[in-house]
């Protein structure tokens, strides 16, 4: 039976639909702010969807070693792992866990004779855990965290499982990828500051890890980005009374820039017949103003080289906030250097219902200049 470590960071992604760009450090306001857990919903998606997939295949049993509580245990009961398949090897000293108790957990999972080590978290899991396990395991993220820039995260929770099926079978061999990381408190200010931290075993497979993140350079690319200037402007003022809510990134920056709408880089703005609304808003904050403005349309830009066009970084564009804008109503733009960088578009909304509505579709538009659009493949 194959041991295999597995441990959750309950705390991971709190922070992201109340637009605090992440949880390091702010973890006290998120809770006060009412922020409900992510992590534990995606490691039961994921222990679940394991559990579906290894029905029948005596070769893909585990015995689960995991913390207590939600650090892990509760997801893998709550998803149905039989008690005797799982062995509790760390608690957490307190009520609300720290990073301490995810490096003391993996070290725990590693000590035991853990072969591979999943967690669920963000970038800054990553670098506990990469730092706990020393290289001696490979591990790999379960994506939940705000933002997730380092090369080691499956693109979603199901895709998780089916990695570790893949492993479990001898399918996949066993790679080396980048831990990086971005500072906080400078993104919370509108600055992106990554930095390289570690590099870490992982399980290469490249339709369901998603690589490190590829900051492009599109300074060449000044003619397309004039060209979608001038598209959102005329579709500005041809639909004065729409909410467009401009979603976050360099790509989407830059348009509004050049029509002279005031937009912060990483934030969720409103936009109302040209003129900002509202800047840097959170789930609340959009809900409140789709009641006023029922018809709403949502910019986004994929994350070069990832895909990722919702999930990543917007997480203040819930499923609740995305049902009541409708998926069709989701506008893509990339410019054709940041696309040819960019094979498939990829989401991964926490809803596996509202995910198969973008999969169901297997190509989306993208603009790309003056009423120029090009058909792009969508995958899970």
């Amino acid at each position: 039976m194959h041991r295999i470590g597995f441990v959750v960071n309950p705390i991971a992604g709190m922070g992201g639909r109340l637009g605090l760009k992440g949880t390091d450090g702010v973890a006290n306001e998120a809770h006060a702010a009412g922020a409900e857990p992510v992590a534990g919903p995606r490691a039961h998606l994921f222990a679940r969807t394991f559990l579906d997939l290894s029905k029948r295949d005596e070769n893909l049993r585990v015995r689960w070693l995991t913390c207590g509580g939600a650090m892990g245990a509760d997801p893998l009961r709550a998803a149905g792992v039989p008690g005797d398949s799982l062995e509790v090897i760390h608690s957490p000293a307190g009520e609300r866990t720290t990073a301490a108790d995810t490096r003391s957990g993996v070290v725990a999972c590693v000590d035991r004779g853990s072969e591979l080590l999943l967690f669920c978290g963000g970038d800054g899991t990553a670098r506990d855990v990469a730092e706990a396990t020393s290289d001696r395991i490979p591990i790999l993220g379960i994506p939940a965290g705000v933002k997730m820039h380092s090369g080691l995260f499956a693109v979603s929770p199901p895709a998780a499982a089916h990695l570790l099926v893949g492993y479990l079978r001898g399918q996949l061999r066993i790679g080396t990828a980048e831990i990086l990381d971005l500072d906080e408190e400078a993104y919370r200010k509108g600055e992106w500051r990554v930095q390289l931290f570690a590099t870490a075993k992982t399980l290469v497979e490249p339709n369901l890890v998603a690589g490190g993140k590829v900051m492009i350079d599109e300074v060449s690319e000044e003619a397309f980005r004039g060209e979608l200037a001038v598209h959102f402007s005329e579709l500005f003022e041809t639909e004065p009374d729409t909410l467009f809510l401009l979603g976050p990134g360099s790509t989407v920056h830059s348009i509004a820039t050049a029509i002279g709408i005031d937009k912060t880089l990483l934030g969720v703005d409103a936009v109302i017949g040209g003129k900002t609304i509202a800047k840097d808003l959170n789930e609340k904050g959009i809900l409140a103003l789709l009641d006023r403005y029922p018809n709403a349309k949502l910019v986004v830009s994929p994350i070069g080289a990832q895909g990722f066009i919702l999930g990543r970084g917007n997480l203040q564009v819930s499923p609740s906030v995305l049902r009541r804008i409708g998926t069709k109503n989701v506008i893509v733009v990339a410019t054709p250097a940041k696309l040819v960088m960019t094979p498939v578009l990829r989401v991964d909304t926490g809803d596996p219902t509202l995910d198969e509505e973008f999969h169901k579709r297997e190509y989306l538009f993208v603009l790309m200049g003056y009423r120029t659009s090009k058909l792009h493949p969508i995958q899970g």
